[in-house]
C-alpha cells in the first residue's frame, strides 16, 4: 500500500509539473506573438502615415500650394517608395492579425490608395474631396487602432470621432491659412 501511495504521488507530481510547464510555454508563445503583432501593427501605421505625408507633398506641389526644393517627379517617386513599404508592412499584418484587424487594415489600404491616386492626379478632385479622403483615411486608421488594441488585449479606448479630426492637418484653401497663433 505504501509503495502504491508513493507511486501515485510521483505520477501526480510528474503530471502536474508537465501541465504547469506546458501552460508556461504556451504563455511565453502568446507573449512572443503579441510582441510581434505589436511591432507589425505599429510599423504598419508608421508606413501608412509616411505614405500619407508623401502624398500630401505631391498633391500640394502639383496643385501649387507649396514649393519644395525637389521636383514633382522626385516627390512622386518618394510616394511610390512609401506606398511599397506600406504594402510590405500590410503583408506582415496579414500574416499575424486576426480577422477584425485584417478587415480594418484593408479599409486603411483602400483609403490611402485613394489619397495616392488624387495626389498623383490619376483621379481628379477638389480640395474639399481631398480633405474628405483624409478624413476617411484617419477614421480607418482609428478603426485599425481599435481592432489592434482588442487583438492585443489592451484595455481602454479613445474617442474615435474627436481623435479623427485632430489628425487632419490640411490647409483650408489654396494660399490661405486662417489659423491663429497660440
Amino acid at each position: 500500500m505504501t509503495i502504491a501511495a508513493v507511486l501515485l504521488g510521483a505520477i501526480t507530481t510528474h503530471v502536474t509539473t508537465h501541465l504547469i510547464e506546458r501552460a508556461r510555454h504556451e504563455r511565453q508563445l502568446m507573449t512572443r506573438w503579441d510582441e510581434k503583432k505589436l511591432d507589425a501593427y505599429s510599423a504598419y501605421v508608421g508606413q501608412v502615415r509616411a505614405s500619407i505625408y508623401a502624398a500630401v507633398l505631391v498633391y500640394e506641389v502639383r496643385e501649387q500650394m507649396r514649393t519644395v526644393p525637389r521636383s514633382e517627379h522626385e516627390l512622386t517617386m518618394d510616394l511610390t517608395d512609401a506606398s511599397t513599404a506600406q504594402g510590405l508592412a500590410f503583408e506582415r499584418v496579414m500574416m499575424l492579425a486576426g480577422d477584425s484587424v485584417i478587415e480594418a487594415a484593408h479599409a486603411v489600404q483602400e483609403a490611402t490608395a485613394a489619397i495616392g491616386w488624387q495626389a498623383r492626379g490619376a483621379v481628379a478632385g477638389t480640395l474639399e474631396e481631398w480633405r474628405e479622403l483624409h478624413a476617411t483615411a484617419f477614421a480607418a486608421i482609428n478603426r485599425f487602432h481599435e481592432c489592434a488594441r482588442v487583438d492585443l488585449g489592451v484595455s481602454g479606448a479613445f474617442a474615435g470621432e474627436e481623435h479623427t479630426s485632430r489628425g487632419l492637418l490640411l490647409p483650408d484653401a489654396r494660399g490661405h491659412d486662417d489659423r491663429e497663433g497660440c
